[in-house]
Formats: C-alpha cells, structure tokens, sequence
C-alpha cells in the first residue's frame, strides 16, 4: 500500500519518540557518589573544585556520566548517621567523607560500599583502616596531618611574635577524635618551649564569640586555631573575630587567610581533595578500596597575609617571607 507524504513523516515522528527511549533503556544507569559532609555548602567550594578535577582525571563529568548525591549536615554532627542511612538507602557507588565523624557514621552505616576519607590525623589510629599501605574492608583515602602540626605552628607563630609566652588555643571538643591529639601536641610542644597555653572550648558560633571576649580580656600574647571541620566553616567569623580584637593567631589552612586571617599553616586540603577524585575514578572503574594505600600527604603551604600583619602592627620577618607559600598582600 503506497504511504503519503504526510502519514510516513508522522510514522517518522512516532519513531522517533520510540527510538531514543529505547536507547536510553541500553544505557548503564549514571553512577552516584554520596557526599556526606558535617559542614554546609558554601564551606567546601573550593574542595569540591578539587574533587572534581581529580574525578575528570578518569574521565567522569559531574552532570555528564556521575552524579554527585549531596548531604550536608549544617554543623550538626549528630545527623550524620541519618543521613549516612539515606545514601545507603540511594544505593551510591561510593561515600566520599570529610574528618572522623562523618567517616565513623558512613563506615557505621556500610562495611560494602566504598568509602573514601580525608582526616587529619593517623586513619589506622583513629580505627578506620587496618593499615596504610593495605587498608583492608572498604575504606581507603588520604591523611592531611593537620591535626599533627601543632608543634609547626607554635614555631612559626614565635618566630612571628617573637616575645610570645603566653598563647591561646580554641579547640572543638565536641569533635574529640581531632580536639584530644591537637591539645595533647600542643601541651608537649609548649612545654618544650616554654610556652603557657590556655584552652577555649568553641562548639558554637556563640561560642566563638565568648572565647574572644574573654582572650581579649585576659590577653594572651596569641591564638592557635586548631583543627576542626566545624571551625573552617566559621573561618570568616574567626579571622574577623582575632582582627577585630587585634590578636595574632595562626590557623590550620590557607582558607582562613584568604579571608582575612593572619597565618597558616597546614596541607593542601584542595589538592587533597583532588586525591580523593582520583581514587573515586579507579574505585567506579572497579579498583577495590582495599587495593588502595591512604595517601600520606607532603605538600604543606605556609600563608601569610601582610595586610592583616599591618594592621596588627606586626613586621613579618624576612625569614617567614621567603618560606611561605603563599603572601597576601
């Protein structure tokens, strides 16, 4: 039977309905990486950049050919496990995690699903792998040392307040797994130094408030800033906070310099990061977590912003400009 013009465009146009479905039927579903995070959003942007750079290194594009499942718990660490649960229940390829206590509630809530971590402290004493060099079970990732620097730090900030003796340290005991390593270094390195510290326990943006109010009432000669994924999403708080009072501190990572802070000095979180997408991008092409040594970070930056010294009234010495990293003017 001869078809019309008209009838075999409208048999073309009812195929083509039918054709990219069907295509679309053949195609591997996308896989979903859970992002499980205790801090909000806008505190991790640059560090996702860094993931993502490191996903596209095994070829996979956020949007293109993996999605990215985001849960952030708004500074309430306590949500974590549920929403450890809810990526579970997504049935995500992998759980990307930040510090211990979002990998302690992932590692909790799956010992199948891999999940990759970013800590600042030793994974196989915290518990979270069985060894560096062989993991074992699903959990593998990178090690910043952030939280094993305070003797670095108290170092470089005497050499920037050379009269220091007496300091302040604000610590997140709330997160014990990083605030308990951080004060007892701190403590022996002071000793060593002869250096009195006296402790500020930050949990909340009150918090953070009241610890300032009160250093700068009994004015110690400077601040540490200890490590704490609670605290790096307060950083623009704290380094207005130390300016405001006009008290030199030093903080675990370029982040805080960047927005106004004095020092820091730690790992390349970013580039951290970008480690963990790399090792994303062998685990969705089938490499087992357990087949993946933690990455033992060794790139640490110093940063200095010589606006801020200034404005304390500080004259950063030669020595720490020609070491640094990165100079803020």
């Amino acid at each position: 039977m001869a078809v019309g013009r008209r009838q075999f465009i409208a048999m073309l146009g009812g195929a083509g309905v039918t054709w990219p479905l069907t295509a679309r039927a053949q195609q591997p579903a996308m896989p979903v990486i859970g992002l499980l995070d205790p801090r909000s959003p806008d505190a991790i942007t640059d560090r996702l950049r860094g993931f993502r750079e490191g996903l596209k290194q095994h070829g996979y594009v956020e949007g293109e050919n993996v999605a990215i499942d985001y849960r952030f718990a708004e500074n309430k660490s306590d949500r974590l496990p549920e929403l450890a649960a809810d990526l579970i229940h997504r049935h995500v390829a992998l759980i990307l995690t930040s510090g211990p206590p979002s990998a302690f509630a992932a590692k909790a809530a799956t010992d199948t699903i891999p999940i990759l971590i970013l800590v600042g402290d030793d994974p196989v004493k915290l518990g979270l792998v069985t060894s560096l060099s062989r993991p074992g079970g699903n959990v593998t990732g990178i090690n910043i040392f952030n939280a094993e620097l305070a003797a670095n730090r108290l170092e470089l900030l005497r050499t920037l307040v050379p009269g220091a003796a007496r300091l302040a340290i604000l610590l997140n005991q709330a997160d014990a797994s990083l605030a308990e390593p951080q004060l007892r270094d701190a403590q022996a390195a002071s000793r060593s130094m002869g250096l009195q510290i006296q402790v500020f326990n930050v949990n909340t943006s009150r918090e953070i408030d009241d610890a300032f109010a009160a250093i700068a009432r009994e004015r110690p000669d400077a601040v540490v800033s200890a490590v704490s994924p609670f605290m790096n999403s307060r950083r623009v708080q704290l380094a207005q906070l130390a300016a405001y009072y006009r008290i030199p501190t030093i903080f675990p990572s370029r982040e805080y310099v960047e927005v106004g802070g004095l020092m820091s000095y730690g790992a390349d979180v970013v580039d951290g990061y970008r480690q963990l997408g790399i090792y994303a991008g062998q685990i969705l092409k089938g490499v087992k977590p357990a087949d993946l040594p933690v990455v033992q970070a060794n790139k640490f930056e110093l940063a200095i912003n010589t606006q801020t010294a200034r404005m304390l009234g500080l004259t950063v010495p030669p020595s720490l400009l020609a070491i640094a990293d990165d100079v803020i003017e």
